[in-house]
This record gives structure tokens, sequence and C-alpha cells, in this order.
């Protein structure tokens, strides 16, 4: 029997995705066996799960496209002078965080192995949410290339991913696309798409690709009024991020899944 403690979310979400080997999976079973509400949390993300599995089911995995081959591109949108000082001030907190964290860390960080699979999932929301904290207010330059240059953002961003990337359309949800940008994800390369609607609200798509990754289930993580949604999906793993509905930004995370799939 494991000691009280022993055992985290983290081994849970491993447990749920198969990731353990077999002496932690029976350290996690015998924990459930003794913590009902553990358990119950367990048996709910299995069943959603398998739920997103069936909804998916009919979605064959094509090969990857040739990432000149992309969706006509869509009319640019109008700028909105939108201001945003709560998202601005938690931008450059995190900013400075950051910072400071690399700092400290940086002479332990030259020696360090690389993530694990449970460590990468779990910084993909974290970066998302900074991402759209750091972008979704900017008035002025909140994208690198504009939604007129679709094929051209579509095809840089694949190149430097190093994986085809198209390019989701969510004009049956009200969101256009405004363009999208080069960002760091992971310390690596990674692709983020902004998307607007009529009132100017706006989400962001986050990619970011790691050779390392494993498939992992779909998940949500909160923070604040942020919700993110997000998912690994062989070598790249992406997130949704936006101050809407949990539910909302599911169904876009879906559709987002089946354009990703082809």
């Amino acid at each position: 029997m494991p000691e009280p403690g022993s055992i985290d979310e983290k081994d849970l979400h491993a447990y749920v995705d198969g990731q353990l080997d077999a002496a932690r999976r029976s350290e996690v079973e015998a924990w459930l066996g003794a913590h009902p509400e553990d358990a119950g949390m367990v048996a709910d993300w299995q069943a959603q799960n398998d739920d997103i599995r069936a909804l998916f089911s009919g979605y064959a995995r094509s090969e990857p496209r040739d990432p000149e081959l992309l969706l006509t591109p869509q009319p640019k949108p109008a700028r909105r002078l939108r201001h945003f000082p709560l998202r601005q001030m938690a931008a450059s907190l995190i900013l400075l965080g950051a910072g400071i964290a690399i700092g400290q860390a940086m002479p332990s960080l030259l020696g360090r192995a690389p993530l694990s699979v449970q460590q990468t999932a779990a910084a993909l929301p974290q970066e998302a949410r900074s991402a759209f904290l750091i972008y979704a207010s900017d008035v002025r330059h909140p994208v690198e290339v504009g939604a007129d240059e679709q094929e051209h953002l579509a095809a840089w961003l694949s190149k430097r991913l190093d994986h085809p990337l198209s390019i989701p359309d969510l004009s049956r949800f009200g969101y256009r696309l405004v363009g999208g940008r080069l960002v760091p994800v992971g310390g690596k390369a990674g692709a983020m798409l902004m998307y607007e609607d009529a009132g100017g609200e706006r989400i962001t798509v986050l990619a970011g690709r790691n050779d390392a990754n494993r498939t992992t289930s779909f998940r949500y993580a909160t923070e604040g009024t942020i919700e993110t949604f997000y998912w690994i999906d062989g070598p790249v793993g992406y997130a949704l991020s936006g101050e809407i509905s949990r539910e909302r930004l599911r169904e876009m995370a879906e559709e987002c899944y089946r354009q990703f799939e082809g």
C-alpha cells in the first residue's frame, strides 16, 4: 500500500493514459482502492476518453498534406482598439516570473535530461495561457502574419515545426482567423494561431513539436477566467485557450482536432 501522499494527480493522469510500468500501476490501483474520491475522478477521466474516442472514430488519419495546399485565405479582419489592462499586467508578471525562474534554474538546466512525457503535457497548458495573455491583448501587433497571407502562414509554420500544419476554419463558431506567429514551445519553435469573433473576443491555438511526446488524452486546465483544452497527438501538442465557456472551447477543440487530422 503506498504511503499517504505518494500518489498525485500526475500519477493518476499517467495511469489513465497507460504510461505507467506494471509496478507503479499496481501502486496506483492500490491507492484508488483506498481512496474512493480519486477512484471516481479517474473513472470520470476514463469515461471522457472513451466518449472522445467514440466521437472521433469516424475520422481516419490521412497522410500528411502538402502545407502549400491549404484553405482559401479569409478576409483580414478589421483591427479593433480594445484595451486589456488586467491581461497586460498578467502578461508582464508572467514574463517577469519566467525571467527570474530561468535565471535561477539555468546552471542546473545545462545538464538536465529532457522533460518526461508527463512534464511535457503539464507544461503545454501553461505555455498556451502565457501566449494567450501576451498576444490576445495586443492591439497593434497580435500576429506576425495576417489572415490575408494564410497560405504563406501555414507553409512557414509547417516548415518551422517540421510538421504539416493546416489552418483550422472556425467560421461556423463565429470566429475568423486573425493570423499567426512563431512562438517558443518547450524551448523549440512553435506556432500560435489567433481567431476573433464579431465582438472582438479572441482565442488562440498553440502547436508545439517534441519527438519524445506520446499521445495523451484530451484534458482541460483552468486558471482564473482562462480555459485551456489541450492534447498531444504523436509528436505535436495542441492547446486552445480563451476566456469563453468550457463547453464552447471543447466544441472548437474537437473541430480543430478533426481538421488537424485531415
